[in-house]
């Protein structure tokens, strides 16, 4: 708000006033709403669970990618391969991420070449194969190191859900879900199909926690 009144003015006195009364009821809200940098960052921090405060790179052009933008999901996460006896599961798993996503579910893909050397191709390999072969939508992110027994440097993300369950991956598209707020995590085998009526109902019941 501005007003505007000239020197000598009779209103001056009460403009003023006005405008002081004016800057003094607004300004708690506007420092509600801006919040110092610190504030806003505790906010951000505190909204994003623990597991999910990481960037990864994605897939199509390796540029890094908060895993902040799903807080508050359901979060599958899938090591995948190209050329695996479970490679069909892309299907399965696009399939899922359509059906639920409206609830509030999303899977990410993270390929690995650690078992078999079933995933020997570059990102933008894989990234072709997944959308012509499977139609592959949900979010993928480049090669990941997955199996601890590999003897390189473990996913920082796979540590910690390693360490959640207790369960790591034994081969290529091991399962976990991720509770909405990020504490619960259950850890699924390769050979469990994501469109079994088993791992549906678990899903299911993690979508309809709040």
């Amino acid at each position: 708000m501005i007003i505007k009144f000239r020197a000598g003015s009779k209103n001056a006195p009460a403009a003023a006033l006005l405008a002081m009364a004016w800057a003094l009821s607004n300004a708690p809200a506007t420092a509600a709403t801006t919040g110092s940098p610190a504030a806003v960052a505790t906010a951000s921090s505190t909204a994003c669970p623990t597991l999910l405060q990481r960037e990864v790179a994605r897939l199509q052009d390796e540029k890094p990618q908060s895993l902040c933008q799903y807080a508050g999901k359901v979060v599958v996460v899938v090591n995948t391969a190209s050329f695996c006896g479970f490679t069909s599961q892309y299907k399965s798993l696009e399939e899922l991420h359509k059906r639920y996503r409206d609830r509030g579910l999303v899977v990410l893909g993270f390929p690995s070449n650690d078992f078999g050397a079933q995933e020997p191709g570059s990102n933008k390999d894989i990234a072709a194969f997944c959308e012509s072969t499977f139609g592959v939508k949900f979010p993928m992110f480049t090669k990941t190191r997955v199996a601890a027994s590999s003897g390189l440097a473990l996913s920082p993300l796979y540590a910690d859900l390693k360490q959640r369950t207790g369960a790591s991956p034994k081969w290529n598209f091991h399962k976990y879900v991720i509770a909405r707020d990020g504490q619960a995590v259950l850890s699924f085998a390769s050979d469990v199909e994501p469109t079994s009526a088993a791992f549906v109902k678990q899903l299911e019941q993690m979508l309809d926690a709040k």
